[in-house]
């Protein structure tokens, strides 16, 4: 019997780590962690977004994204979603 429940026990271990690692990987929203941008940044940086796609609407925007300090979320008119990348200077990097 303690033959046939060591490797049991070890499958379920490893079952386990395989299951929470998938869970962490693809668990949580990543916008939750993201901090708008606001004031005349958010001013600023839209502006720098539209002169890059030619307009559109700003659907969400982030501060400290990790490609750069701003990002800015533009849905264009066919309904396709446009990230576009700023740096300190409102720049598109």
């Amino acid at each position: 019997m303690r033959r046939k429940l060591v490797p049991i026990t070890a499958l379920v271990a490893v079952l386990a780590a395989i299951g929470g690692g998938a869970a962490i990987a693809g668990g949580g929203d990543d916008d939750a962690t993201h901090t708008p941008i606001a004031g005349s940044a958010l001013n600023q940086a839209s502006q720098a977004a539209f002169q890059h796609t030619g307009g559109g609407t700003v659907s969400e925007t982030a501060v400290g994204d990790e490609e750069s300090l701003y990002e800015v979320e533009v849905t264009l008119d066919g309904g396709r979603q446009v990230d576009v990348q700023l740096d300190k200077g409102f720049n598109v990097v």
